[in-house]
């Protein structure tokens, strides 16, 4: 197990560094490097599904990533205490047919003492957009690290 800095308790400092993080990870779409970011046995709720585990978390990201083309996501921390971290996101893709979606959700994140991801859970809304509604386009810039995205 390589330990994953910053470590809990987390100040506003640190926690913003994992969600940052987190988010730049995800942007990889490498379902085996996001994999990393948590532990062997780690807990997931994703909408109504259920993942426990790294090989899960490597299957399961690797079909969202199949299905969900183009993914770009934006994180922003919404609260933090101890080794706990709370995280609004939103994120677009588009599918096989060329829809547009942007997906609206919160997280709740529990860590280990060696900054570990141990539980996870998800709670995600999809709206369909048009492409022209697009906002979100690849990785964000450094100079927009803990920029506050709109809700609508």
């Amino acid at each position: 197990m390589t330990p994953r800095p910053p470590f809990p308790p987390f100040d506003e400092k640190t926690a913003a560094q994992k969600v940052q993080a987190a988010e730049n990870a995800w942007n990889t779409r490498d379902p085996e490097k996001v994999s990393l970011a948590y532990t062997e046995d780690s807990v997931w709720r994703n909408r109504d599904q259920h993942v426990v585990g790294r090989a899960q978390i490597v299957e399961f990201l690797s079909g969202k990533w199949d299905r969900e083309l183009d993914y770009a996501l934006r994180k922003e921390l919404w609260g933090f205490r101890g080794n706990r971290i709370a995280v609004r996101f939103q994120y677009e893709s588009h599918n096989v047919d060329g829809q547009w979606f942007r997906s609206y959700g919160n997280e709740l994140w529990e860590f280990s003492d060696e900054g570990l991801m141990r539980r996870r859970e998800a709670s995600i809304n999809d709206v369909a957009i048009a492409e022209a509604d697009r906002r979100i386009f690849g990785t964000r810039p450094e100079s927009e690290y803990g920029v506050t995205f709109p809700v609508f």
